[in-house]
């Protein structure tokens, strides 16, 4: 699995290739990009393909060289809450392969990224702090919404359930 990482990102990780990586996945790559909330430092994660986002609050410096379990943990654990069974989380396991950054972005994933991030916003007001937020329960909800890609209008959750099924 590639990660691709904004330069704000990229320079908080320990190894970015520079380069462009070629993907090997069958579940394909996805976009990082670090934000500031509330004097926390937050990865916002979207895929490519079906713009299945993915919200990790909190990280530390350390945090960030473990980057790769902690998306893998939430993208499993948004997974079983959307009823996939144990037998397709093992394959997903399988399938994810080794996680590798690299810095070259694509602007619709960005941008798809940017709303993202807004409808995230209007979850804030709920809150007093960025850290009362369950990182599953707002990945999923940014998940269960329909999003355009190029003029095409999908459901990230459906179409990341139906992309994991193939597997």
């Amino acid at each position: 699995m590639i990660i691709h990482c904004t330069q704000k990102l990229a320079a908080k990780l320990p190894e970015v290739s520079a380069a462009v990586l070629s993907e090997t996945s069958p579940l394909g790559s996805r976009h990082a990009n670090l934000y500031t909330i509330d004097h926390r430092q937050c990865v916002i994660f979207c895929h490519d393909e079906t713009r299945y986002a993915l919200f990790l609050p909190g990280l530390r410096a350390q945090q960030f060289r473990e980057l790769d379990r902690l998306h893998r943990e939430l993208f499993l654990a948004t997974l079983k809450v959307l009823g996939v069974t144990e037998t397709t989380l093992k394959r997903v396991t399988l399938a994810l392969g080794p996680t590798r950054f690299d810095r070259t972005t694509d602007k619709s994933v960005l941008s798809s990224m940017t709303v993202v991030r807004s409808d995230f916003e209007a979850r804030l007001m709920e809150v007093e702090n960025v850290m009362e937020l369950d990182p599953v329960a707002v990945s999923c909800d940014l998940t269960k919404r329909p999003t355009a890609i190029k003029g095409k209008w999908l459901w990230p959750d459906k179409a990341m359930l139906d992309l994991v099924n193939k597997l």
